[in-house]
């Protein structure tokens, strides 16, 4: 008997190490990518072109980073996208958390025509032109407005976010409700608290999503400076590509290129995604938590 233990301890440790193993292996491949471009933006034209740089820089330089933030305007977009992602994200999270709340209550009148009305916007969307119509007809061009409004909440997050608070206990609702506390002091006080997991992780969604918009910045906002950081690298980018075409061509005037699109693109990747990298960790307990108990109720 005791060495059926020993032998199946000896078996899970290998099972354990074996696990280890491969989902190390798996990371280091799915890590890999961001990698390269981080190496890249680190190395130089030649070595980028000719394909020598794997996992180190070859021929170190950081000129990509110079081109990038030489003039300025790259600060100026990195705050405009703060700007956006802090108030897009309070504004997501306020209705959101507005709405689940009330849907989640079964004494709610009239909620199964609600669900039914909400769910009915998962499934018909409008198009990119009456959008821009709308937008523009409400004199909101040229405004981060334009932004926020057409997306102060999703359906998804907040059929999420419902669906979490149905799972919590109803008990400590009816002991407050007894104590004489209103809909919204247990909304701030009781229900808030035991929803930090599903906030933490519908946020990070959110901030995400306002972090790497490009496509209603580049219909809405015209001025350049108060576009973001996603448009200003773009806009960088096409315009290395420009004068590298310019040099090809030999027109006069044209400095001797030391860049290539790629090593640009590269150094834009990593200015881009750093910033959601370093706030990801504080944010992984609660991000994690959140989704599995938020996706399934019970």
């Amino acid at each position: 008997m005791q060495s059926l233990y020993k032998k199946q301890s000896l078996l899970s440790r290998l099972g354990t190490s074996a696990n280890y193993a491969i989902l190390g292996f798996l990371s280091l491949i799915a890590l890999y990518p961001f990698w390269y471009e981080v190496v890249s933006s680190f190395s130089s034209s030649r070595a980028i072109t000719a394909g020598e740089v794997t996992l180190w820089p070859v021929e170190f330089n950081a000129e990509a980073y110079k081109r990038l933030f030489q003039d300025g305007q790259l600060f100026v977009a990195m705050w405009n996208t703060v700007l956006v992602t802090i108030v897009g994200t309070a504004l997501n999270m306020t209705l959101t958390l507005l709405a689940a709340y009330p849907l989640s209550r079964r004494r709610l009148m009239g909620r199964n025509g609600l669900l039914i009305f909400i769910t009915f916007t998962m499934l018909f969307v409008s198009g990119v032109i009456p959008n821009f119509i709308l937008v523009k007809s409400l004199g909101l061009m040229d405004t981060y407005w334009a932004l926020w409004l057409p997306s102060l909440i999703s359906t998804y997050n907040m059929f999420v976010m419902k669906t979490f608070m149905e799972g919590l206990p109803e008990e400590v609702e009816e002991s407050a409700s007894i104590d004489g506390a209103g809909d919204w002091r247990i909304l701030l006080q009781i229900i808030l608290p035991l929803c930090k997991p599903i906030i933490a992780a519908i946020s990070l969604f959110y901030a995400v999503g306002w972090w790497n918009s490009y496509f209603n910045v580049l219909l809405y906002v015209t001025k350049t400076t108060k576009q973001t950081l996603t448009l200003k690298l773009y806009q960088m980018i096409l315009q290395v590509d420009q004068n590298l075409l310019d040099h090809a061509s030999g027109s006069e005037g044209v400095a001797e290129m030391t860049l290539t699109p790629e090593g640009i693109k590269a150094a834009a990747i990593v200015i881009a995604v750093t910033p959601i990298l370093i706030v990801y960790p504080f944010l992984q307990k609660h991000f994690v938590k959140g989704v599995l108990i938020g996706s399934v109720k019970g």
